[in-house]
């Protein structure tokens, strides 16, 4: 229970998209729990002051800013006053993304770079800012969450959202590679089909209703069942933790087995 004691970690994306626990919302209090000073971030206030009031219920620490990490200003103030209280950030988890429907020809220019900015560029602007401290404090490990579509195609038609993540993807291999010397590690989480507060709102017009949804979801994980975001938060815990102080560049599915699945 002490895999992050005494580390400053910075979840951005860490309020969830509806009741129950997702990716981010997990993950800063599974941090919590394993000694971590979390810093949530999220554009939603509501989402972000219910994971810090869960944390801080269960014992933890955890202080909440509202930021939009698509806005340069927003992400360049949020980090700002991370390291103005705390000086440091030991652990960066960039969960912020979603899709956006539509194909090349169905998209609009703007849904296509809405899909972009949420997805990559998000991660961008969080390692721009935060990078120079995990520099001068010798070291840090980065998580970012992408998305087993960056690597295997599905039905969903969300053209931007798939590209953005297989961009994420080599960005994380990128910033493994780049920021080595410096003590700075840099992986990602592919999540497969997940029960998550997420798909309720985002993926469920995409099927007939939600029980459709659901029983179409379980059945492409050859496990017969989706996971969920504690599923994404222990990854994250492990790669964000020292115990993984040798791995960098990973980009590590999360899906049940479904990437080896020829289905």
């Amino acid at each position: 229970m002490a895999r992050l004691k005494d580390k400053i970690a910075l979840v951005v994306g860490a309020g969830s998209s509806g009741p129950g626990w997702g990716n981010g919302k997990a993950t800063a209090a599974l941090f919590a729990r394993e000694g971590a000073c979390v810093i949530a971030v999220d554009v939603n206030r509501d989402a972000v002051e219910d994971t810090r009031a869960v944390i801080l219920a269960e014992g933890g620490r955890c202080e909440a800013l509202v930021a939009d990490a698509t806005s340069p200003s927003d992400v360049e103030h949020a980090i700002g006053a991370t390291l103005e209280q705390f000086g440091r950030i030991d652990v960066l988890h960039n969960n912020v993304g979603g899709p956006v429907m539509g194909d090349p020809i169905g998209a609009s220019v703007e849904d296509w770079q809405r899909a972009l900015d949420l997805n990559l560029t998000t991660a961008f602007l969080v390692c721009k800012h935060a990078l120079p401290a995990m520099q001068r404090q010798g070291g840090g490990a980065i998580v970012n969450v992408s998305s087993l579509a960056s690597i295997q195609i599905n039905s969903y038609p969300y053209f931007g959202y798939l590209t953005a993540k297989a961009g994420l993807n080599h960005f994380t291999r990128a910033l493994a590679v780049h920021f080595a010397r410096d003590g700075i590690r840099a992986n990602a989480v592919l999540p497969g089909v997940m029960d998550t507060p997420l798909i309720y709102r985002e993926i469920a017009d995409q099927h007939a209703d939600a029980e459709d949804m659901l029983r179409k979801r379980h059945a492409a994980s050859p496990m017969g069942r989706m996971g969920d975001a504690w599923d994404v938060a222990y990854a994250s815990l492990f790669l964000a933790s020292d115990e993984a102080k040798y791995i960098t560049g990973v980009c590590l599915p999360i899906d049940g087995g479904k990437s080896c699945w020829g289905r």
